[in-house]
């Protein structure tokens, strides 16, 4: 808008003015045409200052009160998700519906729990839109795939949307290091209730000397005063399932019990979309505590101040455009 503002203002100083033919010029006593250079140049700078102040009163300057900040009501939720291999195993979303992949199923469920709505079964979900929200995914190596944040539509969505199970040399159940990544991520809210969320369905079976297992990431998050609810999406084993089988499953399911009560938290079994929905729905019944946000309640606004001056130096250049400054045709 600039350009344009110093555009108009020099072919203003630029343009041809309208003359009249006199025979004698003597009749206007000598006074024609004798307006000092400086004169003109006034009103050409004039007008650009005033355009000037124009353009910054347009631009809205403003100061936010950094002592009055907005108290909202929420906490700190970490989401540590189980993406190995065996989260491709189908489970039923709804009666009568197709199967989905239990991973798939839990990208759903967490969605509505993030940002609300209605299930297909009728289960209504508030959001969260006041909480903190952040998102660690695990195999054998668990990655943060979004830090804590407040803007869930346009970055921990698209996170969510891209998941996809681990195999390879990734596959692995690494719980103990999982809930280990998720507590570094919520010391950044500190002073907000921290939550931690742990889906899984199957046992710890990435076992190295230097990881941590999963009871040792549960005292460490009960030393930390951090809650852990655990979902356990695995389902039964059929009655023809072999006993390592049935063994391995019990042992998983203990684990994800054993860290739930170790920190105060809560063990859910989820083995079909109406369980699962149901998990996150209780969930969404966490206490919140109160924290400040960075909105802010009041503005100063400064835009009438560049406003003001821009009409006053308009006014002042016409006023003496039409009296002192001004000369016959």
């Amino acid at each position: 808008m600039t350009p344009l503002i110093v555009g108009a203002v020099w072919w203003w100083y630029r343009r041809r003015r309208p003359a009249i033919n006199y025979s004698d010029l003597q009749l206007f006593g000598g006074q024609v045409g004798r307006r000092p250079s400086w004169v003109r140049w006034g009103g050409f700078f004039g007008r650009l200052v005033a355009g000037l102040a124009l353009v910054a009163a347009c631009a809205g300057p403003r100061r936010p009160d950094e002592r009055t900040r907005l108290p909202a009501e929420g906490i700190a939720i970490m989401m540590v998700l189980d993406v190995s291999g065996s989260m491709n195993e189908p489970l039923t979303w709804t009666d009568g519906a197709d199967t989905l992949t239990r991973l798939e199923a839990a990208r759903r469920a967490f969605l509505l729990f993030v940002f609300g709505g209605t299930s297909d079964d009728g289960v209504d979900f508030p959001g969260r839109p006041a909480d903190a929200i952040g998102l660690v995914t695990f195999a054998a190596i668990p990655r943060t795939v979004c830090p804590l944040t407040f803007n869930h539509a346009s970055v921990l969505r698209q996170q969510v949307e891209r998941l996809e199970p681990k195999a390879g040399v990734d596959a692995g159940t690494n719980i103990g290091d999982a809930i280990a990544e998720g507590l570094i991520r919520l010391q950044a809210a500190s002073s907000q209730r921290r939550v931690l969320i742990l889906l899984s369905d199957g046992e710890h079976t990435h076992i190295t000397d230097d990881n941590l297992r999963p009871r040792q990431a549960a005292q460490l998050a009960a030393n930390l005063g951090v809650p852990i609810y655990t979902i356990d999406s695995a389902g039964e084993p059929g009655p023809d399932s072999p006993e390592e089988i049935r063994r391995h499953r019990e042992i998983g399911r203990q684990t994800l019990q054993d860290i739930a009560a170790m920190t105060g938290g809560q063990y859910f079994a989820a083995t079909d979309g109406a369980a699962l929905r149901q998990a996150f729905r209780q969930l969404d019944a966490l206490e919140r505590s109160p924290m400040t946000t960075f909105l802010y309640r009041r503005y100063y606004e400064y835009y009438p101040y560049p406003l003001a001056t821009a009409g006053l130096i308009l006014l002042g250049v016409l006023l003496l455009e039409t009296t002192r400054w001004r000369t016959m045709p």
